[in-house]
């Protein structure tokens, strides 16, 4: 249910890190929408830090205001490629029948979001249900996994309900990042720090005011 404007993250066997390569040396690009009707958005930087603060951490802001339902924004945030989507009532409904074939359904693990998003809501692993916010590498060896975000059988899974598929080692993740059982990836997908500036407004690498 997502598309996205993330640099292509299809990798080979012989090198885990073709999709990390990519998303740092490419300048833009669009890959194939993954639901019907779902247009592809640019790929996003905010109000223009220099790549020297970008690597340093500094936040960058996100405008939202044109995220669609099914649709994913990229943005660079200390190297590293951040997915913002905009998820489906369906999606969010599909998310809870999931727990039993995750290695970490209720987010237990401090290290893979903040406390603030797992206390909102530790199965979503976001601040407003709708919109998800992850770190785009795989927790196995940081390749970028794929978007597959239609919930419709895949060759990989029988059952699937939308997520992030990772084609170098098979690694599989809902669409709130939670990592299944029984594939290579040990952990979930980053959480990383954010808050809402306002309604329309992404501020990556920066905690809400007051957080913990």
């Amino acid at each position: 249910m997502v598309n996205e404007a993330v640099i292509d993250p299809a990798g080979g066997e012989d090198s885990v890190n073709t999709g990390r390569r990519r998303f740092l040396t490419a300048t833009t690009a669009v890959v194939g929408a993954v639901g019907a009707g779902v247009a592809a958005i640019p790929f996003i930087k905010s109000w223009n830090p220099s790549a020297r603060a970008l690597l340093a951490g500094a936040p960058v802001t996100v405008d939202i205001s044109a995220l669609q339902e099914g649709q994913r924004l990229v943005v660079e945030w200390r190297g590293q490629p951040i997915w913002i989507v905009r998820r489906s009532e369906a999606i969010l409904e599909a998310l809870p029948t999931l727990d039993e074939q995750l290695r970490d359904p209720e987010s237990e693990n401090p290290d893979q979001q903040p406390a603030y998003v797992r206390e909102a809501h530790p199965e979503l692993r976001s601040i407003r249900p709708e919109i998800s916010v992850l770190v785009g590498l795989c927790t196995h060896l940081g390749c970028s996994p794929e978007m597959v975000a239609e919930i419709r059988p895949q060759p990989f899974d029988a059952n699937w309900k939308g997520g992030y598929f990772c084609p170098c080692h098979k690694s599989k993740f809902d669409m709130a990042g939670r990592v299944y059982e029984g594939v290579p990836a040990p952990t979930n997908l980053v959480v990383p720090p954010h808050h809402y500036a306002d309604d329309n407004t992404i501020v990556v690498g920066l905690d809400p005011e007051g957080a913990a």
